[in-house]
């Protein structure tokens, strides 16, 4: 469970005050070198198998951090986390109230199979968007992560940190260091004890009367997808690649989020990716973030958006081949059965799109998630 997550952290490398000329001087050569066996980066993508199902928590915050205070505050809860892609990525639902008040929370955590890192991913349910994450990975059955963020004004060390961790009970903290990780002060304790009935409680729908917090409910549940698939956008090309899969989406904080999960194969190999949609109660606008099992790294910035008459239309900037370019995304013939959903770029400020992505959607109708109501798109 956590908190806070922000941008990546510098790595320094330190070096000895030698002259240069020495360490040519004094290397062994190729012949009296001795022979350095090849390391193998740890895979680590099972190290978070033990954060799966329900718990209940108990939390401490600090009221005010960096400044000398030692006023906390507590709260209880539940946390719920489910398995992504077979494990290599969970996402955390977090429900706390205490004498501060009430708090959800969610925390996206994706596994890089070539860094062999975890990257961990906030969002508060107030604001609907998306930290920077925190990365890192474990050693010794602890783990650590860490990440950079401007608190008040000031850029402070972020890290996160793993510990005591048994079939039934974990431990949580975070801390906040000024002098580049020298000293850290904790600001947020969590103690985590399993509660198997937690995984199965169904939450209360969040209540807005927004409209627009119920955009995606048509998507709710599990679809067969037919995706076409530009290969060289912006570039005049006319190559297209099929793959047809999967679809399923649920819902999280009782509707103010979901979560869709693609499983495609194509002539271009197999291709797995999630699709997380957030609500930003303040602009009753969404946030839409992309990652690929590949990689693991969620998508910045979100495409950012809203449903009206029926469809939805979402827009960022985002470089592609090292120039910024639009990207819309849009959804439209939607019903409770079909829909049909396109990416575009525009490489001139909008005058002009390019669509290089089509997706047909058809629902199975004897596969639909558990709790996944249907309803027609409103806007």
């Amino acid at each position: 469970m956590s908190m806070c997550r922000k941008a990546y952290w510098p790595l320094m490398l330190l070096l000895a005050l030698q002259p240069l000329w020495s360490f040519a001087k004094n290397a062994p050569t190729a012949a009296t070198a001795p022979a350095i066996p090849a390391v193998s980066p740890r895979d680590g993508q099972h190290d978070f198998d033990f954060n799966f199902g329900g718990w209940n928590t108990h939390i401490r915050r600090l009221q005010h951090p960096l400044s000398g205070s030692n006023d906390w505050t507590e709260m209880n809860g539940t946390v719920v986390v489910n398995k992504i892609w077979g494990g290599k990525a969970q996402i955390e639902e977090i429900e706390a109230d205490g004498s501060a008040g009430h708090f959800e929370g969610m925390t996206l955590f994706l596994y890089n199979p070539q860094a062999h890192q975890w990257g961990m991913y906030f969002s508060s349910s107030d604001d609907g968007t998306m930290d920077q994450p925190g990365i890192g990975e474990f050693h010794d059955g602890r783990g650590e992560f860490y990440s950079q963020e401007l608190y008040q004004g000031r850029s402070v060390l972020v890290r996160m940190v793993w510990s005591n961790i048994e079939a039934d009970s974990h431990h949580v903290e975070q801390s906040f260091s000024v002098d580049g990780g020298q000293t850290w002060e904790p600001n947020f304790i969590g103690d985590l004890t399993r509660n198997t009935q937690a995984a199965t409680q169904a939450k209360t729908p969040a209540v807005d009367a927004a409209q627009q917090q119920h955009g995606f409910d048509w998507q709710l549940g599990t679809w067969n997808i037919q995706m076409s698939r530009l290969l060289h956008p912006l570039t005049g090309s006319k190559t297209w690649t099929p793959l047809n899969g999967t679809v399923a989406v649920r819902k999280l904080w009782g509707g103010r989020a979901n979560l869709a999960e693609i499983d495609t194969q194509g002539t271009s190999g197999h291709l797995e990716f999630l699709a997380l949609r957030l609500y930003n109660p303040q602009s009753q606008q969404w946030n839409l973030l992309f990652a690929h099992s590949n990689d693991g790294i969620l998508n910045t910035p979100a495409l950012v958006g809203e449903f009206k008459g029926g469809h939805g239309v979402f827009y960022d900037q985002e470089p592609y081949q090292g120039r910024a370019i639009l990207v819309r995304f849009t959804f439209q013939s939607l019903n409770a059965d079909s829909s049909r959903d396109e990416q575009a770029f525009s490489a001139d400020g909008g005058k002009t799109w390019e669509v290089n992505w089509i997706n047909m959607q058809t629902r199975k109708k004897q596969a639909s998630l558990p709790g996944a109501e249907v309803s027609r798109p409103t806007g």
